[in-house]
């Protein structure tokens, strides 16, 4: 007799028959036992992403590499989710900054889709790999001084989490003060906190930055995608600056911290220093988006035998997915960390380069930094997307700050360009009144300031 699949301890499906819930702290601690469960569920599992919020997950790679490349069934207008127009999701529910639809192409389909898609990708090829090598080296020398005589930090939240932003915010010619505000709402959508007023936060910064580079252009993805012959209006490059600068922070800073967490744990990789294979194991095992790719039936159908009605949210399990081929010894660049299909990630090489690059100048900074704690004593963030850590203190021995690298003439090019007065940042931004956020403190630095 075959047993029937069990949920792991402390899953409160556990003997319920209900939806397995996503977004708590036991699955956020060992999604890998959930997923084993999920898996033998079928190629699917009812799960829940928030209160209230249902979805069907697709844990099987083959089912879910043919959902991916089926854009004729599966819709990516979240316009099409049922239980959205039915009005069973609350309109503050912390998930709805990523599923509520924008004029990108995230959320669109067929020629639509192309005509944005297409936007993104050639205006991203107009920056070179040697520029942004040289502008993720130079955000990496900046954080890197903030923490390097100490002899600790908190590699995610020092590095990993703000590397990405900075080099972002730089490509996309983002001053300092509407860069600021930038930073507070892509972490605030991310972190589910007060993530309606972080999506309005961050929806209002990019509308500056809109009108900015209308009237001022220059040599960055803005104004490319401003240039470029689909024909943006300022709504769609508006949703699409919200959706690379999104996609370019917390999931790659993800990537980063959990790249690091790869390095610090393998021994083989620290003391090789390979970089490349410890980027690619992490992005078979801990995918820094281990669950989305939203998806809406265009009518009653099936996944893999697994029914699904017309509307209904359907997601992938990236990490699913990946980690029941890499447990059968996959060793190829096959996982679905970025997607596939029509909507795989637009900007996966510029990604993989910030990685490597921010990886690498931190191992050359500090080439003895270790795990100031146990492995296995690091906690992981609950939400039902991300796969990252809450927190990755290491240990080094101190190093005297280097000086700040010569001004760039894109860094002095923001700095010298009037603009219009950007508003004041919300109280509830992450710095206090009067002092400098983030970002501003990084183009002082990097002009000399």
């Amino acid at each position: 007799m075959t047993t029937p699949p069990v949920p792991p301890p402390g899953c409160p499906a556990h003997g319920s028959g209900q939806r397995i819930p996503l977004h708590t702290p036991e699955f956020a601690a060992d999604p890998h036992a959930y997923y084993r469960y999920m898996h033998r569920l079928g190629p699917t599992a009812p799960v829940t992403i928030a209160p209230g919020v249902d979805a069907t997950l697709v844990t099987d790679y083959s089912a879910a590499l043919e959902l991916l490349q089926d854009p004729t069934t599966f819709r990516k207008d979240s316009r099409r989710w049922r239980a959205l127009n039915e009005g069973h999701i609350r309109p503050d529910s912390p998930v709805l900054p990523l599923l509520s639809y924008r004029p990108n192409c995230m959320f669109t389909d067929g020629a639509e889709h192309v005509r944005l898609r297409q936007a993104i990708t050639e205006s991203l090829a107009r920056v070179s790999n040697s520029r942004l090598s040289r502008i993720v080296n130079q955000a990496a020398q900046f954080l890197i001084n903030q923490f390097s005589a100490r002899g600790s930090a908190d590699l995610l939240r020092d590095y990993a989490q703000q590397l990405p932003l900075y080099v972002f915010n730089e490509l996309f010619g983002c001053p300092a003060e509407i860069g600021d505000r930038v930073l507070f709402g892509i972490s605030g959508m991310f972190d589910g906190v007060n993530a309606e007023q972080a999506s309005r936060v961050l929806l209002e910064a990019v509308n500056e930055l809109v009108a900015l580079k209308r009237a001022h252009p220059g040599e960055d993805i803005t104004s490319y995608l401003m240039q470029h012959p689909a024909q943006l209006t300022d709504e769609e490059l508006a949703h699409t600056l919200v959706l690379l600068l999104g996609a370019g922070g917390e999931p790659e800073g993800n990537l980063i911290g959990n790249a690091f967490y790869t390095m610090l744990t393998v021994e083989e990789y620290a003391r090789n220093g390979q970089f490349d294979r410890a980027l690619d194991d992490t992005l078979w095992r801990n995918a820094p988006m281990s669950n989305y790719a939203p998806h809406y039936p265009v009518a009653d159908t099936d996944v893999a035998g697994d029914k699904v009605r017309a509307g209904e949210l359907v997601l992938v399990s990236f990490g699913a997915a990946n980690t029941a081929l890499a447990d059968q010894g996959a060793d190829t660049r096959g996982h679905l960390a970025w997607s596939a299909g029509p909507h795989a990630c637009p900007s996966k090489e510029p990604a993989r380069l910030i990685a490597l690059t921010g990886l690498e100048a931190l191992f050359n900074a500090l080439p003895d930094v270790e795990l100031a704690v146990p492995a296995d004593s690091l906690t992981w963030r609950p939400g039902p997307f991300n796969r990252a850590l809450a927190a990755l203190p290491v240990r080094f021995g101190a190093v005297t700050p280097r000086p700040a690298a010569e001004p760039q003439p894109a860094a002095a090019h923001h700095r010298d360009r009037a603009h219009p007065a950007a508003a004041p940042a919300p109280a509830s931004a992450p710095q206090p009144a009067g002092k400098p956020g983030r970002w501003s403190s990084f183009v002082r630095w990097l002009t000399g300031e």
